[in-house]
């Protein structure tokens, strides 16, 4: 057994905590892609369809990738597969460098993944049991687990009664599922998904999703997926966005739903619209200040909103007797002067070690505009600018 065989079975070191897998010092990222071009075709015929592309992926780590149809996501998930070659930048997986590797090492670094794409790409010849196990004995496993482990798992997806179905008397749903199946009968570290819930009702693509996020919390497997379904976005670590081949956006989820949370207790953006808000939250950068540290000053030029993510802020004015407010996380400040286009109204200081999300003025502006409301209501509950 070569060393993708037996790292693809070895067991998840890492210990989970409160839902959350945690990271060793040491540890390695599964997939670590930079500077990625790709290519079709040559000469007048070549068309470039990714472009400068950087992404890490860790152990344990569930990625959804989103964007247009033909934005380059699935040409993306193939190199990381190691099923086409990379041409331009580096792509490891395993630790191990994608670029100039041989065919055999490609199929080395295969055999510790697992595939999910919309094809089913069955064998029409062989029953679900049986697809799982001609899967499984290109590893070295006991004759019990050949027998057992099948069954179990597609016990586990549904298809308990239909083991000994051949592909023709299966729905596309249920094929589905088997293919599912033979990605995860391996225990793989790594399981690259192409649309795996497209074909699946609701209640079973959320029990395959379920399953996909067990395997990151208890095995370390880290899982990609391309999706346009909007119903399994909730799994998501993180949330990529890829756009014209090139990756926009790169979301931590937590965050996310924190900004958002903090955004809710905020009264001027209680009533805003879901959407909104997290576009918003996408959009705030997070910045720190140690204590005594300005974020704000007195009179001069606003650029930017801020949103206290930890620690104090203390808001003073020239000569007031006493600070006029100390900000605690999920308050936000700094708004008012983006608003009037007025020079800042008071000064803001951190008061403890201090984290900030800070969106800039042309964004913030571009936000309230989606909401002839939200301006009206920062201007009549807030404390100044």
């Amino acid at each position: 057994m070569n060393s993708a065989d037996s790292a693809s079975n070895a067991p998840a070191s890492s210990p989970v905590v409160g839902g959350f897998r945690l990271r060793a010092k040491d540890e390695r990222p599964t997939v670590e892609i930079t500077g990625v071009n790709h290519a079709f075709g040559v000469g007048a015929n070549r068309k470039q369809v990714l472009f400068d592309n950087t992404l890490r992926i860790w152990p344990g780590e569930i990625v959804i990738m989103t964007g247009p149809s033909g934005s380059g996501k699935t040409t993306l998930l193939t190199l990381i597969g190691a099923l086409r070659s990379p041409q331009e930048g580096s792509v490891r997986v395993f630790d191990r460098e994608l670029l100039g590797l041989d065919a055999r090492g490609q199929e080395q670094v295969r055999r510790g993944i697992g595939f999910i794409f919309q094809a089913h790409n069955l064998f029409e010849s062989l029953t679900a049991s049986q697809t799982l196990r001609f899967a499984m004995q290109l590893h070295a496993y006991p004759a019990e687990e050949l027998a057992g482990r099948p069954a179990r798992l597609l016990e586990e997806l549904g298809l308990g009664h239909r083991l000994n179905y051949k592909p023709a008397n299966l729905s596309g749903g249920q094929r589905q599922r088997v293919a599912i199946g033979r990605a995860l009968v391996n225990h793989p570290r790594l399981i690259l998904a192409d649309e795996p819930t497209a074909a699946l009702d609701k209640e079973t693509g959320r029990q395959v999703v379920t399953m996909l996020k067990r395997r990151a919390l208890e095995e370390g497997c880290s899982i990609m997926i391309v999706t346009h379904d909007p119903r399994i976005i909730d799994v998501a670590d993180r949330i990529v966005n890829m756009v014209d081949g090139q990756i926009v956006a790169d979301l931590d989820v937590q965050e996310q739903l924190l900004i958002c949370g903090f955004l809710r207790t905020c009264p001027v953006f209680a009533q805003t619209d879901g959407r909104l808000l997290a576009d918003l939250a996408a959009k705030l950068k997070r910045e720190r200040f140690e204590v005594g540290q300005t974020i704000i000053r007195e009179g001069e030029a606003g650029d930017k909103f801020y949103l206290v993510r930890e620690g104090a802020v203390e808001i003073t004015k020239a000569g007031a007797a006493r600070p006029l407010a100390v900000l605690a996380p999920g308050q936000f400040f700094g708004e008012l002067a983006l608003i009037n286009d007025a020079p800042r109204a008071a000064t803001g200081t951190a008061r403890e070690p201090t984290e900030v999300f800070s969106l800039d003025k042309e964004r913030f502006l571009d936000a309230i505009r989606t909401n002839a409301d939200l301006e009206r209501q920062i201007q009549k509950s807030s404390f100044g600018g």
